[in-house]
């Protein structure tokens, strides 16, 4: 497929490689979750090709079939358990295909996976990707295996990686997570905050550019403290300001992104180091959760409203055209309809360009999930996210309709779903541009904005 890149098997992990076993035959991948899922199934993807498989296009062609889980909200976990059906289905159409279920939940619910699924040859957890070939060859001569570890210390991080974008990349800067937010699952199943040097990825970022990657998203959990971990010069401090300034050093990168930051950890150097580097774009990801300071102490967020906002202020204030996104949670236990309209209050002084709003739905292990005696009935929480919806989408195309008749610098990324003689392209300030025409992917170009609407602009080039 054009825009595939394979990267080398490294060298230095031959005590763990040998030749290629499964050549030419198949694999396919079904995704869930976030970016950092995204980019893991890329190494997946990967380790197959290196192993001499090639991917199919359905999964009921595939020799081999990845299931990458999320377990961050309700439905994915659901989704998860709906799937396992739909593998057994492919298991009796071929009594020789393998079957991988990896990610969070499997990270998570290794048993009940295991007692769910019995025909799933594979079962592994997040910190042990690197594995899966081996698993495979495990699972094909003694049967089904499960193989969960707990610590990142064995896994590489220069995998081999199938990138589906020739010009766009994931990288990974930090994995796990100190905090301690009740709602959150991601610590049980990532593990505490582990930083990659600086050095590793400053390297991985200048190979991928010499493959003709022109943009990088930055992934961790909470890429403010990245760098705290490492007492780099003898400190234990977060560095992640110095890791923009040096990664916009490197010759050929156009765009830096990076998910997600914490608002309590957000700190002036950083929102400096943004200005300042010419290749980071002008886009945070500030996750609010909740506008009630009853609520958010509830959630261990760290911060209160007025925290909040003043954050949001002073990144404003340094980065100039700066476009922020937002997480809500709805109906959080004991949210009360004052608590909530606190919550609406925050959004309309924000003005946020989009946000991603969810009704709270509790995660096993968590300390929210505990909380049975304040959940807020289902119709009530669905009753406030139909209003918090309906504010935010005035106030999206509020913040759209102010980019109209301007010129804005897009990248493609390819041609519509919808229509491929229209062009989906995205501005620094990560905005859907449609434009008609057909260009290529990668293309760096001016467009003009004649028309808005509420989640993307339309354009004609300049």
């Amino acid at each position: 497929m054009a825009g595939t890149v394979i990267l080398p098997v490294p060298t230095r992990r031959s005590a763990e490689t040998r030749p290629p076993t499964r050549i030419g035959r198949t694999y396919f991948l079904r995704t869930f979750g976030c970016q950092m899922n995204e980019h893991d199934s890329e190494r997946v993807a990967g380790l197959f090709e290196a192993d001499g498989m090639v991917r199919a296009d359905r999964m009921e062609d595939a020799d081999v079939v990845f299931v990458n889980t999320c377990t961050i909200r309700e439905n994915a976990d659901n989704r998860l358990y709906g799937n396992l059906g739909q593998l057994k289905r492919l298991k009796d159409m071929r009594s020789g295909r393998l079957l991988v279920v990896g990610g969070c939940a499997a990270q998570k619910d290794r048993e009940l996976v295991r007692q769910r699924a019995p025909w799933v040859d594979v079962v592994l957890g997040t910190h042990n990707l690197h594995r899966v070939v081996h698993l495979l060859d495990q699972a094909e001569e003694w049967g089904p295996v499960t193989e969960i570890v707990d610590s990142l210390a064995a896994m590489p991080s220069d995998l081999p990686v199938r990138r589906e974008s020739a010009h766009s990349a994931w990288v990974t800067i930090q994995i796990g997570c100190n905090n301690t937010c009740t709602f959150c699952i991601v610590p049980a199943v990532r593990g505490r905050e582990v930083s990659r040097r600086p050095g590793d990825i400053i390297r991985e970022i200048e190979q991928l550019v010499a493959e003709g990657v022109i943009e990088v998203t930055l992934l961790g959990q909470n890429v403010d403290t990245y760098g705290r971990d490492l007492a780099i010069d003898g400190r234990r401090r977060p560095i992640f300001g110095h890791l923009l300034a040096r990664i916009g050093q490197v010759d050929g990168i156009r765009r830096i992104r990076f998910t997600s930051p914490h608002p309590n950890d957000f700190r002036p150097d950083v929102a400096e180091a943004m200005a300042r580097t010419e290749a980071v774009c002008e886009q945070l990801h500030f996750p609010l959760q909740s506008g009630s300071n009853r609520i958010l102490a509830a959630m261990h967020r760290g911060y209160t409203s007025d925290k909040f906002l003043g954050r949001l202020a002073m990144a404003r204030q340094v980065i100039p055209d700066l476009t922020v996104s937002t997480d809500v949670i709805v109906g959080f236990p004991g949210e009360t309809e004052d608590d909530f309209r606190m919550t609406l209050e925050i959004v309309e002084q924000a003005r946020f360009d989009q946000a991603f709003m969810f009704i709270f739905s509790p995660r096993p292990g968590t300390r929210a999930a505990a909380m049975t005696d304040r959940f807020v009935p289902a119709e009530v929480a669905r009753e406030r996210f139909g209003r918090l919806v309906k504010l935010q989408r005035g106030i999206s195309a509020e913040q759209n309709r102010r980019h109209l008749g301007t010129t804005m610098e897009v990248l493609v990324e390819g041609p519509s779903k919808k229509n491929p003689r229209v062009a989906t392209t995205r501005t620094r300030g990560n905005k859907v541009v449609h434009v008609d025409g057909e260009f290529t992917p990668g293309t760096l170009m001016d467009v003009v904005i004649e028309r808005t609407a509420t989640h993307y602009l339309v354009g004609t080039p300049a």
